[in-house]
């Protein structure tokens, strides 16, 4: 979305209601000035480049080295500056109470995905050496995870962290792999995801991990039908039965490392 864009929406059409499937009701329960965002837009376009650098310096740091990290490969960004509005007013909607202090000066210690980060793994299984990758190389104290997102927000931008108890959303009827002692697990059913906030140079970094198959479900998903479409039967349908494919896709290819590693075993 370019500027004269937002300028418009901000002083009259409202581009961004529109573009992300916003209705009336939703942006007014969201309680949140137009200048109040189009303040949040600036300040965000004024960091937006060093936030790309964070994420460059971040992957070059820690992922560069995929075999050490435990994953197949990986790419990052920056907060799309339309998708951050959009979500501070559904963020708003759906818990007023958590973002009700939310504003242009304080919004990135709420929102905890302006640098994202992708990793990907070629069998589910992979999981565990990127947990132990990931939580061997940043401090995992539960006293630092957020409760509080003014509160808790740590100012020393030197100070690298886990911010939050690695999550991880599985699909119903998904083998066990994942340990709950080392994981928050959650399921919505069709949904197979790792996710870790680490606190780095002073901003969040949200890392979502999850296999190829995964992604690229994922990523036509998000692209027709989350989060503006959820309502429409049809795509959902559509979504659910690419979902299962991609989950078919993933057994498959555990179990052929399994008959892979049995070959090798029985050769020695």
């Amino acid at each position: 979305m370019d500027e004269c864009a937002l300028r418009r929406d901000f002083y009259g059409q409202r581009i961004i209601l529109r573009e992300y499937n916003i209705d009336e009701a939703t942006f007014e329960s969201a309680r949140i000035s137009w200048e109040e965002l189009e303040k949040i837009y600036r300040n965000y376009q004024a960091i937006e480049p060093k936030l790309r650098s964070i994420g460059k310096e971040f992957v070059d740091r820690y992922f560069y080295d995929v075999e050490k990290a435990g994953i197949h490969s990986y790419r990052y960004r920056a907060k799309d500056q339309g998708h951050l509005l959009e979500k501070i007013i559904r963020k708003r909607n759906e818990n007023f109470e958590k973002y009700e202090n939310i504003s242009s000066e304080n919004f990135y210690k709420f929102i905890t995905d302006l640098i994202g980060i992708r990793v990907f793994f070629l069998y589910r299984e992979d999981w565990r050496q990127f947990h132990e990758y990931v939580t061997g190389i940043f401090e995992n104290n539960p006293e630092l995870y957020i409760r509080d997102s003014i509160r808790d927000f740590d100012d020393d931008e030197n100070h690298f962290y886990i911010a939050e108890k690695p999550k991880v959303y599985r699909r119903t009827g998904d083998t066990r792999i994942y340990d709950d002692t080392l994981i928050d697990i959650r399921s919505d059913g069709i949904y197979r995801s790792l996710h870790y906030i680490i606190k780095y140079r002073g901003y969040y970094v949200e890392i979502q991990a999850r296999t190829l198959f995964e992604e690229g479900w994922s990523e036509v998903d998000h692209d027709i039908v989350y989060p503006y479409f959820k309502d429409d039967v049809m795509l959902k349908d559509f979504s659910t039965l690419l979902n299962r494919l991609s989950g078919m896709a993933d057994e498959m290819s555990s179990y052929f490392r399994r008959m892979k590693e049995g070959r090798e075993e029985e050769k020695r």
